[in-house]
């Protein structure tokens, strides 16, 4: 992926992601799920600090993309709200896997929103080398978002 774009590099993660809850909805044990669970905050959390400062960064500073990077800043907000509230759950319990639904949902609805609109929407505005640029600031941000990621978590 050496000029892979940041919607390249964003993407992959999505569907990495994707991967993670259909391991998760196959775990057969508790120790499983809470270990594809971890990885899963740890990924998301790392993903959407890397990606708020790269391509979020960008489209802050241009009036035309300013407010789809607010809603997707907001909505990564959201998603760790969720995760604190699962946090305090009796993991897995009734409680959890309910908040554990929302989560997925609202998770899956906010990538699904980015790939097919906001992804198009940045791209009409930003050049090839800058997609390529971001691509390769995202790759360079994302291993120590990963390790703060695991310190907090």
């Amino acid at each position: 992926m050496a000029n892979a774009t940041i919607f390249d590099r964003l993407k992959q993660d999505h569907d990495a992601h994707r991967q993670l809850f259909a391991k998760m909805a196959d775990a057969e044990k508790d120790e499983q799920l809470r270990k594809l669970f971890e990885q899963f905050v740890v990924e998301v959390s790392a993903h959407a600090a890397a990606e708020e400062e790269t391509l979020y960064a960008t489209m802050l500073a241009r009036p035309d993309l300013r407010e789809d990077a607010q809603h997707s800043v907001s909505e990564h907000k959201e998603i760790d709200d969720y995760f604190e509230e699962l946090a305090d759950l009796k993991f897995n319990g009734d409680a959890w896997r309910k908040k554990f639904a929302e989560m997925k949902k609202r998770y899956l609805h906010h990538i699904e929103e980015e790939e097919e609109e906001m992804f198009p929407d940045a791209a009409k505005d930003l050049s090839a080398e800058e997609e390529e640029k971001l691509g390769k600031l995202f790759a360079k941000r994302k291993p120590a978002e990963l390790e703060r990621a695991k310190a907090d978590n």
